[in-house]
């Protein structure tokens, strides 16, 4: 059935539909149903709403994320039928009782995720059954080669193409845009893509887009990496293993941590840059991810199995994950941190880890005296300066002067005090990510809490926490939150 668009400037969260209710029935549709849409260059498939005031009849209305696919102007008038139910869908019942599933299923599979034939709920089911079945070390190669085979490629020249990942779970722990600074001032091309948070209180993109556009084109993050040596860009921006980024959405609206998808989604995402040489930092303890040094080594040797398929020179390090690193935690106070540490100060267990991996890294691509050139790239102001080149370079003018000016705390704030004097022996990184989820992170850029303290001795009186909200409701909340969970233990 031809129908006329009419785009909405809106942003719905993921491709979606508006049909007027006479058109609906016409096509014997329904709320949630997918309907298939064709232009002369695509074919996509998206989910139902229904609002008559907003959508005439034979209107379809598209929201900012279809808009942005199928790039049809208001007016014109494009084939719209419903979608019968994806194969896909089959395949998720399969795995959901726990058979294995092939290289053409799970390349079907993901396919399906891309181009928007599967529901949120779908795509849910999909990775409970990842959690519940588990994967096979094939099946999780095969998951990765799926993921690389439905997004774009980039290839960079340079003899060392490189990239670092940390799986997580450590509350700040922003070790990403100073060792890309270290690295790339150093000579070595280093095109990081990062994720958004999932259940932190913020992830690397969230906090360079404090001062940077991160939602890059691939054409300009060429360039930028080709001149600067490297970028700090949003990953879900590029089209680089698109399913990814759908099942992370849905994996946060459930809090999941999936160990299948979680490797396939890093090692899909290293691939498709073209990456050569890769850390992995695997934190491990009480309250990160991973729990003990046992677990994260099982862990590792999932990635080295991955690697070696793909023929990547990858080094995993195992590092300290039982308290959060650094001392702010939301989006801009992330930031401030990363800043202090490039102009020599900051945070020292933030800039010694930093120091630390980029040593790693260095070393990784055969390059003779890391500790010596990481250090004296820090220390001397060299990695500052390249972090700026590439702050410019992304923004497409030289503004970072600017835009680190305008980094402002939310405006309602509340320092809590030690009660008692003795010893914190230990904090949460769960619980300060939760509260700094409450205080509005990281949606509200100036929200968070900074920590004073880390586990060692501490004096009655002595500042523990700093909140900062722009809602008067959520510091309420998350005074609530610290009285009942206590995560900060003294």
């Amino acid at each position: 059935m031809k129908l006329k668009v009419k785009n909405f400037n809106w942003y719905a969260g993921h491709p979606v539909v508006i049909l007027n209710e006479k058109t609906a029935k016409k096509m014997n549709i329904f709320v949630d149903d997918r309907v298939e849409i064709t232009t002369p260059k695509k074919r996509v498939y998206a989910p139902v709403d229904i609002f008559t005031k907003l959508i005439k009849n034979n209107e379809i209305g598209i929201s900012h994320e279809l808009g942005r696919i199928i790039k049809t102007k208001t007016g014109t008038k494009i084939e719209v039928s419903s979608s019968e139910l994806s194969e896909a869908s089959f395949l998720i019942k399969k795995k959901l009782n726990g058979a294995t599933l092939t290289q053409k299923e799970l390349t079907l599979l993901i396919s399906e995720i891309v181009h928007n034939n599967l529901s949120e709920g779908e795509i849910a089911f999909f990775t409970a059954a990842e959690k519940l079945q588990g994967m096979s070390s094939r099946e999780t190669i095969n998951l990765t080669k799926a993921m690389v085979k439905t997004g774009a490629r980039l290839k960079f020249k340079g003899k060392y193409v490189a990239d670092k990942h940390c799986i997580g779970g450590v509350a700040g722990n922003r070790t990403t845009p100073i060792i890309v600074a270290i690295c790339a001032s150093l000579g070595i091309t280093i095109p990081k893509t990062s994720s958004r948070a999932i259940t932190s209180a913020s992830g690397t993109a969230d906090v360079i887009e404090t001062i940077s556009d991160v939602e890059l084109p691939l054409k300009k993050i060429v360039k930028v990496v080709e001149t600067q040596g490297g970028c700090l860009a949003w990953g879900g921006s590029l089209g680089l293993a698109p399913s990814d980024d759908k099942i992370i959405q849905v994996e946060r609206l459930l809090g999941l941590d999936i160990q299948p998808q979680l490797l396939a989604s890093i090692m899909s995402k290293k691939i498709s840059v073209g990456t050569k040489h890769l850390l992995i930092d695997i934190p491990y303890g009480r309250g990160a991810k991973v729990k003990d040094l046992t677990h994260a080594k099982n862990l590792g040797r999932k990635f080295y199995k991955i690697a070696k398929h793909f023929k990547i020179k990858m080094k995993v390090v195992y590092t300290d994950g039982s308290q959060p690193v650094g001392n702010g935690f939301g989006p801009v106070l992330e930031m401030l941190d990363v800043l202090a540490v490039l102009q020599g100060n900051g945070p020292e267990d933030l800039r010694q880890k930093s120091i630390d991996l980029s040593i790693e890294l260095i070393k990784l691509c055969g390059i003779k005296d890391a500790k010596k050139k990481a250090e004296k790239a820090l220390a001397s102001g060299k990695a500052y300066e390249k972090f700026k080149d590439i702050i410019n370079a992304q923004n497409g003018k030289k503004n970072f002067k600017e835009r680190v000016s305008k980094l402002k705390l939310a405006k309602f704030k509340k320092t809590i005090r030690a009660k008692k004097s003795g010893k914190i022996t230990y904090i949460s990184n769960k619980g300060i990510n939760s509260l700094c989820r409450i205080l509005g992170t990281p949606e509200t850029i100036s929200a968070g809490a900074y920590l004073h303290k880390h586990v060692g001795k501490i004096k009655k009186g002595d500042p523990l926490l700093t909140l900062y909200t722009e809602s008067k409701t959520k510091m309420k909340d998350a005074l609530k939150f610290l009285e009942e969970f206590k995560p900060i233990n003294n």
